[in-house]
């Protein structure tokens, strides 16, 4: 109930969602999140533990993402300000691995801060890349800093943002899917 109920439409781009959780319910989580001067928010995130409390977690970090991009204009001060209303209440051994970017619609221009999330991928003309940026998971530790890192997409290009789900699916021989599979395709 608290993943979009639908995706925007963007003139002139695809988005495309797909979700299945490993339980009823369950601590991964994306959203869309709408921002001014035609600006678009993507978020896609996981908590640690299954269940009701990871799914718990989660309603509140989005919450509070959702609160926060409204506000702060640079993923990283968003995943920032997330961090600190998450770490007095995170319950214990539990933590949010959250990546959140920003794309100007007019000019492909990418904008993302990485909380300990799986790394994005490109598939450019020239081939598949990972986009990487650094930043703890949250709800560990107060005070921590969310490197920022831009791409500007083309046409034809495609980003992935993903969570673990994808690369730890097992086929029936018990074959990891794997990261460097993820990178292939």
């Amino acid at each position: 109930n608290f993943l979009p109920k639908q995706l925007p439409e963007l003139s002139g781009w695809q988005v495309a969602a797909y979700y299945r959780p490993a339980r009823e319910v369950g601590g991964d989580f994306y959203d869309v999140i709408p921002l001014p001067g035609g600006k678009v928010g993507f978020v896609v995130g996981d908590v640690t533990d299954k269940g009701v409390p990871a799914a718990l977690v989660m309603a509140a970090t989005r919450s509070v993402l959702r609160a926060s991009a409204q506000r702060l204009v640079e993923p990283g001060e968003t995943l920032e300000r997330v961090n600190e209303h998450l770490c007095p209440d995170m319950p214990e051994k539990m933590f949010v691995t959250c990546l959140y970017g920003v794309l100007d619609t007019a000019t492909g221009h990418f904008r993302f801060a990485n909380a300990g999330h799986d790394l994005p991928y490109v598939k450019t003309a020239e081939g598949s890349e990972e986009l990487r940026a650094r930043g703890m998971p949250l709800g560990l530790m107060p005070g921590m800093p969310y490197e920022e890192k831009e791409f500007t997409l083309q046409p034809g290009d495609s980003l992935l943002l993903h969570s673990d789900g994808v690369v730890e699916a097992h086929d029936p021989g018990g074959e990891m899917f794997g990261f460097p599979r993820l990178k292939q395709c």
